[in-house]
Order: structure tokens, then C-alpha cells, then sequence
């Protein structure tokens, strides 16, 4: 009996520090690889297609990662253990598995659930069972707990749950909403550092550096392509628009790739880029990589994946002729930029 015993506790003490660890992960990946970062994109990509306003997304998204670290606490503590911490936990775990289950019933097994954010990727099923196997974690400790083992400090649980959300409010301050400048053509957003707008080898000039030329044909009817608040000029004539993040890899490859083609086509398109403003610091380095300089303004997060589509990714690219999209390449799966048939799309004539 002695042995019975003991080695239950021993197993409610696994259990407790298992799922401790797997809500504090959760909470800690939620703000990987940066609080502004990620917890912006928590808000675009999960929170607002939800049907959330972008302002209560902020609030919702902070106090819910506040929740989840508390829980991870609370399952590490006495104090009204059975009462108030295994319930919620299942709660928050069944409100996580329902939300996940209409997922895939609408639009299947697809994506990265945000479970554990960027730091570690599951898919919707994928998360399904590791909260299904959680709850019956819960559930156990539930049966297996007794109610006289709480203690009941009531002012213990309300500061770790207080200390818990508002730690996440100072780690991930709220941010605040671009204030969206146009960029005038042969101008920078006032608030970046001075760049040369134009290309460092205006393409065409050097007949040696020439090997494409875009020959003048029928152009498609002039609309409205809804970016013209970032770019005034983007509906005239031929334009690439870009979306890039400063420090992303892919991007900084792709601005490269385009800077190239550029320098190689004669008559190519004008080259536009909304950078998020993570790492914005690095938009100096990001323009020495690309081998030449564009016109571009920075955006908050949340306001970034807004314009940009919060279901698509970076890098992001789009080739509009008169407002009219022509291409569009998103991400770095099936969707990513492809400099060869992109070279194909720019020179071909308009049908």
C-alpha cells in the first residue's frame, strides 16, 4: 500500500510539472522571436480572423498569454489547486480544442495552429491531440486530488494571476497604429533614415548591363489596386510591390534577385517595399544586401499583416500593371517568389 501510494504521488507530481511546463511553453513561444513580432502576428493571423476588433485583439492576446503563464504556476502550487486551477485548466484546454476542431472542419488541417507560435509548429490536429491528452492528464489529477489538500490563500492566487498578465503587458507593450505617410515618388517617410530613392545603376544605361528589353505594347485598363494610400503613383503603369521584413533572410535574397532582373531589363518595373518595422535598424543593411536602394515606409506589425493579407507571409511580392495584379508571390512553400518565371511574367505582353 505504502508503494501504491508513493508511487502516485510521484506520478501527480510528474503530471503537475509536465503540464506546468507545457503552459509555461506555451506562453513563453506565444513571444518568440520577439514580443512586438509575435504577438502581433498572434493577433493577425489567429485573433482578428476570429472576428476580433484590432484593439480588443491587443488586450486579448496579452491576457491570454497572462492566463496560460499563471495556470503554469498555479499547477506548480497548493493553494486551491482543485477548485480553481485543475477547472480552469481544462477549461482553457476544451475552449482551445473546440476552436481547433472547427478549424479543421472548415478549412482542414492546414497551417500553423499558434499553439506554441513560431517556436514550434504544429498543425491543427497535431495540437488537437496534444489537448485531448491533457485534458485526460487534468482528469486524472482531478480524480485523484482531494479537495481538504487545498490551501486557500486568496491573495497568492490573485497576485500571480495579476503578476502574471501584467509581466506580459511590460514585455509586449502595446503597440501603436502606423500613422501611414504616402510616399511621393522620389521621396522617404520622414521618420526613416534618408535614402537614395532611385536605382544605384539606373537600368538601361549601360548597354552592357542591358540583355531584356520590355517592348511598348496594349496596357490592361487603368483600377484601383488599394495600395494607393502607401504609394500614390502605384496604379501607374508597371509596379512591383513588396513586403518585407528587415532581418528576414528570404526577403533580403528576394530584394537581391529583383535588383538584378532590374539591372538586366530594360523598362522594368518601379520596385516599392512596406518593411514591418521589427528591426527596423537593419533597413540600412537590407538595402546594402539588395545592391540598391527603393522606396519604401515602414508599418507597424498588426498594420503590416493587415495590408499585406493576414493569411499570407513574407517575403511578399506583387506586380501590378495600372492597378491591375498581374502576380503575386507570398511565403517560402508553394506561394514563394520565383526569379525565373517572374522574369517570364515581366515580359510578357499584356493579353
Amino acid at each position: 500500500m505504502a508503494n501504491n501510494a508513493q508511487l502516485q504521488r510521484n506520478l501527480t507530481l510528474g503530471l503537475r510539472i509536465l503540464l506546468a511546463g507545457m503552459f509555461f511553453l506555451s506562453a513563453i513561444a506565444k513571444l518568440y522571436p520577439s514580443a512586438s513580432l509575435a504577438l502581433g502576428t498572434f493577433e493577425a493571423k489567429q485573433l482578428i480572423p476570429m472576428g476580433f476588433n484590432e484593439e480588443f485583439a491587443q488586450y486579448f492576446s496579452r491576457i491570454l498569454i497572462g492566463c496560460e503563464l499563471a495556470l503554469g504556476v498555479g499547477l506548480l502550487q497548493p493553494h486551491y489547486f482543485k477548485r480553481l486551477v485543475l477547472p480552469l485548466s481544462f477549461l482553457m484546454l476544451f475552449i482551445f480544442s473546440s476552436q481547433l476542431t472547427y478549424e479543421i472542419m472548415t478549412i482542414g488541417n492546414k497551417g500553423n495552429c499558434g499553439c506554441f507560435g513560431a517556436l514550434l509548429p504544429m498543425t491543427p490536429v497535431q495540437a488537437l491531440v496534444k489537448n485531448i491528452l491533457a485534458m485526460g492528464m487534468l482528469v486524472y489529477l482531478f480524480l485523484v486530488m482531494k479537495k481538504e489538500d487545498d490551501k486557500r490563500n486568496h491573495f497568492l492566487i490573485l497576485t500571480i494571476i495579476l503578476a502574471s498578465i501584467l509581466a506580459i503587458f511590460m514585455v509586449g507593450p502595446m503597440q501603436q497604429k502606423t500613422k501611414i505617410t504616402p510616399v511621393i515618388q522620389g521621396t522617404i517617410n520622414e521618420a526613416d533614415t534618408a535614402i537614395t530613392v532611385v536605382d544605384t545603376i539606373a537600368a538601361g544605361k549601360d548597354p552592357k548591363a542591358v540583355k531584356d528589353s520590355i517592348p511598348e505594347v496594349k496596357e490592361p485598363k487603368a483600377k484601383k489596386s488599394g495600395f494607393s494610400n502607401l504609394f500614390p503613383d502605384i496604379d501607374k503603369g508597371k509596379k512591383v510591390l513588396c513586403f518585407f521584413a528587415p532581418g528576414c533572410d528570404h526577403c533580403k535574397e528576394t530584394a537581391k534577385d529583383l535588383t538584378k532582373m532590374k539591372k538586366s531589363i530594360a523598362g522594368f518595373p518601379e520596385i516599392y517595399i512596406v518593411f514591418m518595422d521589427e528591426e527596423a535598424e537593419l533597413i540600412p543593411d537590407f538595402f546594402t544586401f539588395a545592391g540598391a536602394n527603393y522606396p519604401y515606409l515602414t508599418l507597424d506589425v498588426l498594420t503590416f499583416w493587415k495590408t499585406l493579407g493576414n493569411s499570407k507571409d513574407t517575403p511578399g511580392v506583387m506586380y501590378y500593371w495600372n492597378g491591375n495584379l498581374i502576380k503575386e508571390y507570398n511565403g517560402i512553400a508553394d506561394k514563394k517568389f520565383k526569379e525565373g518565371e517572374f522574369k517570364k511574367v515581366v515580359l510578357k505582353k499584356f493579353e
